[in-house]
């Protein structure tokens, strides 16, 4: 799972389940401890009792001597033995009598068919060593021929008389009950699994839901005009006593609040298109009028003085900045207004060749240069407008960046687009402005001379018609390279010309 996050429903799955796993660890665990612990307890009663049965009724006389002869005995015994009275012994348990040196004076263990043998010499070295004293029970390993005992011991006189009984019950017993815990604990478990998996999966369904609601609304374009969300909440979903349900009905009022703003926001926007385009709509007249006036006062052969005839001139200066100004303003109101622009195959390499040689003729104090291969590059647009971005970046170069200053004009393509790239050796765009670089009056006045008459639209206006064509625009700066790269889609992959493999011609 690494580098990808858990869901809500698979940290519920698997918690749960880990806790219903741990759970019954848990249990089983304790009950097998406690099943083995009481039959242990069952175990010790039974050994002391063979070990008072060993000794016999007489205490520490009923211990055979050993300077009696031995006897044939029963089979397996190795020298005085027991009494021959009592009950006989149970099966899986021993008996054993030590002398002062720890020799076995008598050994026996009762096997599963009843027959008793006698213990090896290991056999009673390891059971002498186990036992911890008078009647404390203990575990001893006595080896893979008889395996595992309890024991317990008792010093009477100058012999140790040990009793035990096997452990194989306990160990059998233990066993099963692992087994069975086992099987009933990864059955319920998987069943337990299964179940929380429907349950979760069910009582989430109003989260998905929910969150269904608010992954429609995030694909929405929101700054496109269209303010209306219609998704909402389904009213099942905004229950306020579950936590759901208020997460669904703060989601409803966030959406009606987001909708509300921005519908007037798009009011406010509206509004002030409107007055833009009826604005500049109305000064052309009376602009028009104004250069027309200072035009005719310039041209009568009436006598002037030189304040008056400087005041005309500036006069008409103005009035032409200033109408640039309103048709620029006009244009992005219509631009902003979604006005349509004509389409038609729009030959960039003539368009640029075009472009540059205007450049060159305006401005002929810098180095134009054009890169261009000999296929034409078309795409679809209003070539009215891609000619007004291209023009609008080439005065950009020549007003901002000093004499002297090389400014190449390339066009290429990829798979899709159509790349057009003017680049300058000026000073670069200064890096506190070039994020709002293609906002409206947006000027670089520390990196680019303002004494320009600039207006700082040119290239909010290139980026607004670039925009309209569904193409980017871009700029990459540094002191002494600066390049604005325009990508405009080209009307077909299959029909998108193929650049020629030789040097492109320059045009200087």
């Amino acid at each position: 799972m690494t580098g990808r996050r858990w869901t809500l429903r698979r940290k519920l799955l698997v918690g749960t389940s880990a806790l219903v796993a741990a759970g019954f660890l848990v249990t089983s665990f304790a009950t097998i401890l406690a099943l083995r612990s009481f039959m242990l307890d069952r175990l010790d009663e039974q050994v002391l009792e063979s070990v008072d049965l060993a000794i016999g009724p007489g205490g520490a006389d009923g211990v055979p001597d050993d300077t009696e002869p031995p006897g044939e005995g029963a089979p397996g015994q190795t020298g005085g033995s027991l009494p021959d009275e009592g009950p006989a012994p149970r099966v899986g348990s021993l008996q054993a009598v030590l002398g002062p040196d720890d020799v076995a004076v008598s050994s026996s263990y009762t096997r599963a068919d009843g027959v008793e043998i006698a213990l090896t010499e290991g056999e009673v070295a390891i059971l002498s060593a186990g036992v911890k004293g008078d009647r404390i029970p203990a575990t001893v390993d006595l080896g893979a021929r008889i395996g595992s005992f309890r024991v317990a011991a008792q010093t009477v006189d100058d012999q140790t008389v040990i009793a035990g009984s096997s452990l194989d019950d306990v160990t059998a017993t233990t066993n099963a009950l692992i087994a069975i815990l086992a099987c009933v604990a990864g059955l319920t478990l998987l069943l337990a699994v299964v179940g929380l998996s429907l349950l979760v999966r069910r009582n989430l369904r109003p989260l998905d839901r929910v969150a269904d609601v608010a992954q429609r609304v995030t694909t929405r374009q929101l700054d496109d005009g269209n303010v209306d969300i219609p998704d909402r909440v389904d009213p099942r979903d905004t229950d306020p006593d579950t936590e759901v349900g208020r997460v669904g009905t703060s989601l409803n009022d966030l959406l009606g609040h987001v909708q509300a703003s921005l519908t007037s926001r798009q009011h406010s926007e509206d509004q002030l298109r409107r007055f833009i385009a009826d604005a500049s709509h109305e000064l052309r007249t009376p602009l028009a009028s104004i250069r027309g006036y200072a035009q005719l006062s310039l041209r009568e052969d009436a006598p002037m003085t030189l304040t008056q005839r400087r005041s005309f001139d500036r006069i008409e200066s103005e009035a032409e900045r200033m109408a640039a100004l309103v048709d620029d303003l006009l244009l992005l109101a219509r631009l902003d207004a979604g006005q349509p622009l004509s389409v038609e195959d729009v030959e960039l390499t003539l368009l640029a060749v075009d472009a540059v040689s205007d450049a060159h003729a305006a401005n002929p104090t810098h180095d134009w240069r054009l890169d261009v291969s000999e296929d034409l590059i078309s795409v679809p647009g209003d070539a009215n407008r891609i000619r007004q971005v291209l023009a609008n970046l080439l005065r950009n170069a020549a007003v901002h960046t000093p004499q002297g200053t090389t400014v190449t004009t390339s066009l290429g393509h990829d798979t899709n687009h159509a790349i057009l790239r003017v680049t300058d050796t000026g000073p670069g765009v200064d890096p506190a402005v070039t994020d709002r670089l293609f906002d409206r009056f947006a000027r670089g006045d520390r990196a680019r001379n303002r004494e320009t008459g600039s207006t700082g639209l040119g290239l909010s206006i290139a980026h607004a018609i670039t925009a309209a064509h569904n193409g980017t625009i871009t700029v990459d700066s540094a002191p002494g390279h600066t390049v604005f790269t325009v990508r405009l889609p080209l009307r077909e992959a299959s029909s998108s010309p193929t650049t020629a493999a030789q040097e492109p011609p320059r045009v200087s």
